[in-house]
């Protein structure tokens, strides 16, 4: 018997409120050299029409990720006639264009947004991040949001928000935006690497985003933490610590010795301290790993949202024993504000 979906799967999305989001949500960022030796050799198509079949019916990507947005595009036609546009989320992002590179003035939200728009092949997008918005002044953003909102009013987008990795800031940019007429209150906030089985500091801010904040949905990417919650060597990329790393790699072999993969279990934490919560934005290289994520997700849904006795005695020997003071330890991201 095959996996069930995680919502019906024959409903029409568009024009749903953003609350509406599938749980999980198919994340583009592997789609991209620094994650992959060759995003085009990876079966794109073949992972949409799992994750579509399954009820995954979104997708989130953005033009830092190399030629992510281009390769979703050529699938997403491909697939056109099975699965119709109006039947699944398309989220991107603008703002950030290289690693040391960003632009967001409202001249080139505007033409981000536009070329999205043709990179996908879709007339609209139903949801547009500013990516990793500690990198720039705050000024810069609120201007970059402004046209956001503009766009949003013009119905080129549906909804807008802010990514980024410091929490603690993107609440601030989120109370501030709450406040702003030109703004408003933002639709979501995408955080990545704050809430898996190394950092839990995303349920700290989880409500005051949706109550003081105003924000809609709340979305937690990265629950591998960039690579660091995985058997494999963590990317050579990460910026943590080399004590964490180093912690990271006792984890994994510790999970091993009791016959467990830290990843699996990983994933499983970080959907038991999710679920109910938000959706989560999950970045897999194959239909197997989208298939083993999809499997963790119904182990714990089924398990009334928690992990099992053998998971949590697991999980929580590697956060008291090994990361021990180095659990919620974090790395600078961006600028200081």
């Amino acid at each position: 018997m095959g996996l069930q979906p995680i919502c019906p799967v024959n409903e029409i999305v568009r024009g749903k409120s953003i609350e509406e989001l599938p749980k999980l949500i198919l994340g583009g960022a592997t789609l991209n050299t620094q994650y992959n030796d060759d995003p085009q050799s990876m079966p794109v198509i073949d992972m949409l029409r799992y994750a579509f079949h399954h009820g995954i019916r979104a997708i989130d990507t953005s033009p830092y990720y190399g030629d992510s947005e281009l390769l979703y595009g050529a699938a997403l036609e491909t697939l056109r006639t099975e699965f119709p546009r109006e039947s699944y989320f398309v989220c991107t992002k603008v703002g950030r264009i290289r690693l040391e590179e960003f632009d967001y003035s409202r001249a080139a939200v505007r033409s981000s947004v536009l070329r999205s728009c043709q990179r996908l092949k879709t007339t609209y997008l139903d949801l547009v991040f500013l990516h990793d918005v500690e990198f720039v002044e705050t000024s810069q953003i609120l201007e970059a949001l402004k046209e956001l909102r503009k766009l949003k009013d013009e119905g080129i987008i549906y909804n807008f928000g802010i990514s980024g990795y410091p929490v603690d800031f993107l609440l601030s940019v989120a109370l501030q935006s709450c406040t702003n007429r030109e703004i408003g209150p933002l639709d979501s906030i995408l955080s990545y690497a704050n809430l898996n089985l190394q950092n839990l500091t995303l349920l700290d801010y989880t409500h005051r985003f949706k109550t003081e904040a105003q924000v809609k949905t709340v979305e937690n990417g990265s629950i591998l933490s960039m690579s660091l919650l995985r058997s494999q060597e963590t990317k050579s990329f990460h910026p943590c610590s080399a004590k964490l790393r180093d912690l990271s790699n006792k984890a994994a072999l510790y999970a091993a010795s009791e016959g467990e993969d830290l990843a699996c279990l990983a994933t499983r934490y970080a959907f038991s301290k999710w679920v109910g919560e938000g959706p989560t934005v999950l970045g897999v290289s194959d239909v197997d790993e989208l298939r083993t994520a999809l499997q963790s997700y119904w182990d714990v849904v089924n398990n009334n949202g928690k992990l099992t006795a053998e998971d949590a005695r697991i999980a929580g020997h590697i956060q008291k024993s090994i990361f021990g003071s180095h659990l919620n330890e974090t790395w600078n991201s961006g600028i200081s504000h």
